[in-house]
């Protein structure tokens, strides 16, 4: 399972700057005019992951395989998007297939690059963003629950179900509210929420780019932006765009770490960027190791091991009959699966085993 967010923001915040940076590519062009991504560029990157190398190290594996993450560069927002203003449908239609959105807000004041407001304000800007996405999910909401009402009285049950999850979304967003802040928390429930695909369901990570001086430490702007996420249970970094185009240029690993300790930072902008979007979207990761590769999986937390084991193909799960496992610091503790066996940390669990992050597993299955 990928993971999967449309970087979204108002013209001229660095969502472009961000995206090259974090694909390391010049896929995205980045210039000071709105609009300069017409088409949504899509760039998959290595989730970094410290555990891999270790593990790789103790199962001798002659490659290494990190997990891939997805990210969509999404055209500018302006404020009547919702009515097709600027670019308005062709975002809101590619922001609708992504799984989390990485809103990205400008927390700088630089007079080279121009603003479509004319000012620096990061709350407005979110509140611009978030106010067209909620009008188009009102009315596309609206139209759906019309329909769903006149099949309901016709006594179908599964419209009924359709309808207790849709009422109160739309209470919601009539209310200036975004829809996840009505979605349920029941299961089946929840996967009714899902399938609406509504612009204000997904997830948000605030992502908000300051000047390079700031990058360490953030800014007034950048905690206005906190303060929003904490009372919204968002998530949030700060960044600089800048300095992570700058990193992006250095292919030695020892010299991006130099000049990033030079800047008072530990870690590049993706490295937060994605472990505060797994922990959004609630993700882990489990391993398999082997002398051919050491590869990591990613899955959703509480998924149970036959699901985890379909990660890696689908007829594992059907024909799953038990999955080795050892827990990661196990397996480096007893230098690999055999001395974890030794000395009674390997597990052999069932179909209700639910997989932690940092499993390492093999699968027996017959099909």
């Amino acid at each position: 399972m990928g993971f999967n967010c449309g970087i979204v923001g108002l013209p001229n915040v660095g969502k472009s700057t961000l995206f090259n940076a974090l694909t390391a590519t010049a896929a995205a062009q980045a210039a000071n005019f709105p609009f300069c991504t017409i088409e949504p560029n899509v760039g998959r990157v290595a989730m970094p992951d410290e555990r891999l190398d270790v593990l790789a190290g103790v199962g001798k594996s002659a490659k290494i395989i990190p997990t891939q993450l997805e990210f969509v560069d999404i055209a500018g927002l302006v404020r009547g998007a919702s009515k097709g203003e600027g670019l308005g449908n062709k975002f809101l239609a590619n922001i609708r297939e992504v799984d989390a959105v990485v809103h990205v807000l400008r927390c700088f004041e630089d007079g080279n690059v121009t603003h479509v407001e004319n000012s620096i304000d990061p709350i407005r800007d979110a509140e611009t963003v978030e106010t067209e996405l909620m009008l188009s999910d009102l009315e596309s909401l609206e139209r759906r629950a019309d329909q769903a009402q006149k099949k309901a009285k016709g006594g179908d049950k599964e419209t009924k179900e359709l309808l207790a999850v849709m009422e109160p979304v739309l209470e919601a967003l009539r209310a200036g509210k975004p829809a996840r802040n009505a979605r349920p928390d029941d299961p089946a429930a929840r996967k009714i929420f899902n399938s609406l695909q509504l612009l204000t369901g997904k997830p948000v990570l605030y992502v908000c780019n300051v000047e390079e001086g700031s990058a360490a430490t953030g800014n007034a702007l950048s905690a206005k932006v906190a303060a929003r996420a904490k009372a919204e249970g968002a998530g949030m970094v700060v960044i600089s765009a800048a300095i992570e185009a700058e990193v992006a240029q250095l292919t030695d690993p020892a010299e991006q770490k130099e000049f990033l300790a030079s800047l008072g930072l530990k870690e590049t902008g993706l490295t937060q960027v994605i472990r505060a979007g797994y922990a959004l979207l609630d993700l882990i990761t489990y391993f398999t190791v082997g002398p051919k590769e050491t590869r990591a999986w990613t899955i959703k937390r509480a998924t149970k091991a036959p699901q985890a084991a379909a990660v890696i193909h689908n007829d594992f799960e059907k024909g799953f009959i038990r999955a080795e496992t050892i827990a990661y610091k196990d397996f480096v503790a007893f230098n690999g699966e055999q001395g974890a066996k030794d000395n009674g940390k390997a597990r052999s669990e069932g179909k209700d085993y639910v997989v932690q992050d940092g499993d390492v597993m093999h699968f027996l299955f017959n099909v």
